[in-house]
């Protein structure tokens, strides 16, 4: 038995690029329905797509781990929140990336994880199935022998 912590199907570098294309993505969608987000161009949302993929490596956890009460005590929908505050820092870093409001900073970021696990389900899907694969093949015994102490 494995006990993995994390997402087993984006490790390493190209883990870091699968996300980063799949935010951007994500993010030019997102940016189309909610009309108080501008996106320059698409140079701007491959920037912005690199500055959250960034924050969301190295500043969300901090702030997860400083904001666990509100997060335990909202049953994990203060998430929302940290997720807009990603997307406001996102906001003062890149420019030509605009959010007109917190409030819409949390509208886009539910948007934006939504899009998120919908663009990752068929990768989540697929190393689902490998897995089980591979568990399959661990649990099976072969037939064995009793070894007799001399």
């Amino acid at each position: 038995m494995k006990i993995v912590i994390g997402n087993t199907g984006h490790r390493g570098f190209w883990g870091f690029v699968a996300q980063f294309v799949v935010l951007t993505l994500a993010l030019l969608i997102a940016a189309y329905v909610v009309h108080d987000v501008h996106i320059g161009n698409v140079w701007t949302a491959l920037l912005t797509g690199f500055v959250i993929s960034l924050l969301n490596r190295f500043v969300r956890p901090i702030l997860i781990l400083l904001t666990f009460p509100f997060t335990a005590m909202t049953l994990g929908l203060f998430l929302f929140v940290i997720n807009a505050v990603i997307v406001m820092l996102a906001s003062v870093i890149v420019p030509q990336f605009e959010v007109d409001g917190f409030g819409t900073a949390l509208l886009f970021s539910i948007l934006l994880t939504l899009l998120n696990f919908l663009l990752e389900l068929p990768d989540r899907i697929g190393n689902r199935t490998e897995r089980q694969g591979t568990q399959e093949q661990e649990e099976h015994f072969d037939s064995y022998e009793e070894v007799e102490n001399e």
